[in-house]
């Protein structure tokens, strides 16, 4: 719940930013859900980054084709990973990597990887639309030994268990998400009644002369507390040892729908000045759709929830 608040709160100023605050990465949250104490007192104090997609392989995470081999105390990893968050700024990667292809999503594995271990190399950042503070690199990896006992979880490949574990840290990270798309829509509602208010426009919410933009801003808010409860809710589940997965996507689903909509709403509300880079509400609206593509895009999302409440696999909803 700390983390939630203290996200909302950063992520009203700069989405990109709230990014780049070291020891927050996605891999410290995988590190702390399935880690064991002794890597936990290893890279405990490490800023890791996460780095999951390939070229081939982004929402359907079970299709990764990046390999681990085990070869006497070490593993040997091979691959592209694409999409990496802080992966240039960070202290150790997280990399996600089959340990036998033929045996799909139950041989995957996460392999803690610190930076300057030979073979792991940071070969291009991204230039993107939105969070231009937040580094996003594609990374190589070419025989790149990594000891065996820096694997996250069990090295042993159950085909009933899957990779659940590792898939256990988006619990945790996916309302931290919802909270960023719930900050950048606070930070553009907040700023386009300010605007508002400074032309003389009534902003009391569509209960005084029921113009079409108080009513539009009043609709804006109920999506905005929605969004903002089922992120609480995720993070009070969480923090209360509660099974959060159908919370979590639902809260992750719902903020960064309602963060696009809000953001770029408020822009064609204010006008020509919203459309202008030297207003914020310009930044924030193409800040706010990357909470509705990383870490599970609407649509898995949406997948998710379709699962849990209907108790079918992802095969059987196609």
């Amino acid at each position: 719940m700390s983390a939630v608040l203290g996200m909302i709160e950063v992520s009203r100023g700069d989405l990109g930013l709230a990014l780049t605050i070291p020891r927050q990465g996605l891999g410290n949250a995988a590190l702390a859900a399935v880690g064991t104490k002794e890597q936990k007192e290893k890279f405990g104090d490490l800023w890791i980054a996460m780095a999951i997609t390939e070229p081939g392989a982004g929402s359907d995470s079970a299709g990764i084709r990046a390999t681990a081999r085990a070869d006497g105390d070490h593993y040997i990893l091979n691959g592209e990973k694409i999409f990496v968050t802080c992966g240039q700024r960070s202290g150790a990667v997280v990399v996600w990597a089959s340990l036998d292809p033929s045996l799909g999503r139950a041989a995957i594995k996460a392999f803690l990887v610190e930076k300057g271990t030979p073979g792991m190399e940071v070969v291009r950042l991204d230039h993107k639309l939105g969070i231009r503070a937040s580094d996003t690199a594609t990374i190589m990896l070419d025989n790149c030994r990594v000891p065996k006992e820096n694997i996250l979880g069990s090295a042993e490949i159950d085909t009933k268990k899957s990779f659940a574990g590792v898939m256990k840290t988006f619990d945790n990270t996916r309302p931290i998400v919802a909270a960023m798309g719930v900050g950048v829509a606070r930070a553009a509602l907040d700023r386009t009644r300010e605007i508002l208010r400074e032309a003389g426009v009534p902003t009391d919410g569509g209960r005084a002369s029921g113009s079409f933009i108080e009513a539009e801003l009043e609709r804006l808010e109920g999506e905005f507390e929605a969004a903002r409860l089922l992120t609480m809710k995720a993070a009070w589940m969480a923090d209360n040892k509660m099974p959060n997965s159908l919370e979590a996507s639902m809260s992750k689903a719902k903020a960064g729908r309602v963060a696009t909509e809000v953001a770029l709403r408020c822009v064609e509300l204010i006008g020509v000045r919203g459309y202008d880079e030297t207003e914020l509400l310009e930044k924030w609206a193409r800040d706010s759709k990357i909470t509705d593509i990383f870490e599970g895009t609407q649509q898995i999302q949406m997948l998710v929830v379709a699962r849990q409440l209907l108790g079918k696999t992802s095969a059987e909803l196609r």
